[in-house]
């Protein structure tokens, strides 16, 4: 593969990363900030106690996490190197 072909492909997976964490973050917060009206809201709608939300709420966390480490930032790492060989 050319070099030049690496360091795109890893900028873009890195800015994925990025993307991806700040878009995480923006989500964190806003779970945060209205969880008693979304919880209130969830809880009428859907018939789903605040436990069990909180535990959907974590699984959402836990493979958005995944997602982002090891679709967006194990590949930037791995074509990093790559780079640095050539």
């Amino acid at each position: 593969m050319e070099p030049e072909k690496i360091i795109f492909l890893r900028n873009l997976f890195f800015r994925m990363f990025v993307v991806g964490i700040v878009i995480a973050l923006l989500l964190l917060g806003a779970t945060l900030a209205f969880w008693n009206a979304a919880a209130g809201w969830v809880m009428h709608l859907f018939s789903v106690d605040e436990k069990t939300l909180g535990r959907i709420v974590l699984t959402f966390f836990t493979n958005v996490r995944i997602v982002v480490l090891f679709f967006f930032l194990v590949p930037a790492i791995a074509l990093h190197w790559m780079a640095k060989k050539h």
